[in-house]
């Protein structure tokens, strides 16, 4: 099976009717202060995630997901731009909503034995947040509900896993505990940030299996970051895919186009470096050559187009000159490329894309 092919286990998104996005990005910039000058981590991102949607946020390393990511959870301010919970701006909320919408929008971080307090057993973590912001009212129902979410994230019998501490479960059963403290405030919206990319590949199926089914009995929202577009392709099939570059979108779309039909040539780079476990379609594989295979320093970056130093489809005094708008390039997808936006999309090979 190819390493883009669809799992028939894929698990289905909700389709939302909501007339309001549960959560916008609209404009919004991030730019820190260095000793080497203002780095802009975060450059104009728009993006929108509806309830019970995966929108699947990828690109290599350094590419600002992380920031976004903080931002959309209302751990760091934006320098520009507007951040919307439910319509609302959450920078312009009292205190009580500002609150609600932090209940409401729950963190899961990449490494679960950091972010899980190793002196605390699992019980204590997870009985905490329900006590402290009075989802149950006495430790008795506390314990209960600690019993009822781990079972909801498959660590069963819960009995089992309630008195150990951290470092006495395995990466994947941390991941679980992790996720089950994020669901002890009844969230809306869950911020998966690389959750799954410290897992072994087997785990790591398991764990988004798991994920896929809160979604889909709770109609739970996702942004879902990665750099793996394997992942986002079994993850967020029905969901939507932003690609992203150096602090900017490059892409948008619906999943399945971006996987199977891609326009901008950053995103045929990505998908073309994944491995391919097929011998035989390793060596028939289509390349997408890139110019160089060297990041620019967001301390640096390039005139124009930041992509332009790399990109196989660069044009002398087009590319390197004005920065691409986010255009549409054909129904539902979006790219920010002078040359796809003029000319269309190249032409795939024949074993390109594996679509």
């Amino acid at each position: 099976m190819s390493a883009l092919e669809k799992s028939p286990e894929t698990p289905e998104s909700t389709e939302s009717t909501a007339r309001t996005p549960l959560m916008t990005l609209g404009g919004v910039s991030q730019v820190f202060s260095t000793k080497a000058g203002p780095i802009r981590a975060v450059d104009d991102v728009d993006l929108s995630v509806n309830p019970g949607e995966v929108l699947c946020l990828v690109g290599e390393s350094g590419s600002g997901k992380t920031t976004a990511a903080r931002m959309a959870a209302g751990l760091a301010r934006p320098t520009s731009g507007e951040v919307a919970y439910d319509g609302q701006d959450i920078w312009s909320m009292n205190r009580q909503d500002f609150g609600a919408f932090r209940r409401s929008v729950q963190y899961v971080h990449q490494d679960p034995y950091a972010s899980l307090n190793p002196t605390r057993t699992i019980q204590q973590t997870i009985v905490a947040p329900l006590l402290k912001h009075g989802v149950v009212k006495t430790k008795k129902a506390a314990a209960e509900r600690a019993a009822e979410l781990l079972t909801k994230v498959d660590l069963t019998p819960p009995e089992n896993y309630l008195p150990k501490f951290p470092h006495q479960l395995s990466g994947g059963q941390r991941q679980r505990v992790a996720v089950a403290r994020a669901l002890t405030l009844d969230p809306k919206l869950i911020i998966a940030d690389e959750s799954t990319s410290m897992l072994d590949v087997s785990i790591r199926i398991s764990v988004l299996a798991m994920l896929g089914r809160l979604r889909d009995d709770s109609g739970l929202g996702f942004l879902f970051i990665t750099h793996d577009l394997a992942i986002a392709k079994y993850f967020g099939w029905n969901g939507k895919t932003a690609v992203m570059y150096l602090g900017r979108i490059v892409e948008f779309g619906p999943t399945p186009k971006i996987i199977n039909a891609p326009t901008h040539p950053y995103t045929r780079a990505l998908i073309d470096a994944i491995p391919e476990p097929d011998p035989d379609l390793t060596k028939t594989k289509g390349r997408e050559s890139l110019r160089s295979l060297e990041i620019p320093s967001l301390a640096n970056l390039p005139s124009g187009c930041s992509f332009h130093p790399r990109c196989p489809l660069f044009e002398d005094g087009l590319c390197d000159a004005t920065v691409p708008a986010l255009t549409t390039i054909r129904s539902g997808q979006s790219a920010a490329c002078h040359v796809v936006a003029r000319d269309g999309v190249p032409e795939a090979g024949p074993d390109d894309l594996g679509a």
